[in-house]
């Protein structure tokens, strides 16, 4: 990759951070303070996506229940993407459609979270899974981009809605984002004044 090249793909990703930064702060406080009164309760948050956003679901899982930046106690986070033999039961026996949405079926409680990331906001299984947990008094957070807001955003209580529609430079703000969020919650439920 030229020089010049990488400074226009630094360009571009600086450019859309700053977007997001700018038009989703309060969106991103608002997902804050729900999750902390999920964990306040003693609930969990449940996390999906696919691909590249399901291995999001599994770092930001990772995040919470061991730490981020301070030693302290695990908060319960479950990545509903790792169970391979789930998954390949649920895809073979009935529909890849349902292999998110059986698990919150399985898992989730009222005062639970599922947030479903999704950059396309299209996935059949992201849907699902939303609707489920919508019907069992589930609080539903999604992470997606422009193109993904018409259909995910109703099915949600709260959406952030990154400002792109290029596939990596969501993929890269939803993570920038998470990752203020896990620092916020961190610092809000451990740090000692």
């Amino acid at each position: 990759m030229s020089p010049s090249k990488l400074e226009e793909e630094l360009k571009i990703h600086t450019r859309i951070m700053e977007q997001t930064v700018e038009q989703c702060s309060s969106d991103i406080r608002a997902i804050t303070e729900c999750l902390l009164g999920c964990f306040r309760q003693g609930n969990k948050l449940m996390l999906c996506g696919n691909g590249g956003s399901a291995a999001d679901s599994q770092h930001m899982a990772a995040e919470f229940v061991n730490r981020f930046r301070l030693d302290r106690a695990a908060l319960p986070a479950i990545a509903l993407t790792v169970d391979s033999s789930v998954l390949t039961a649920i895809g073979n026996d009935s529909s890849y459609e349902y292999t998110f949405s059986r698990q919150v079926e399985a898992l989730a409680k009222p005062g639970d979270i599922l947030a479903a990331i999704s950059t396309s906001g299209c996935s059949a299984n992201i849907l699902k899974a939303l609707d489920v947990a919508r019907e069992r008094g589930v609080k539903t957070i999604g992470f997606t981009s422009e193109k993904g807001c018409q259909s995910m955003a109703p099915k949600c209580d709260l959406c952030l809605v990154i400002p792109s529609t290029d596939t990596p430079r969501v993929q890269e703000a939803h993570e920038f984002v998470w990752h203020a969020i896990c620092g916020m919650v961190e610092q809000a439920l451990f740090a000692k004044d």
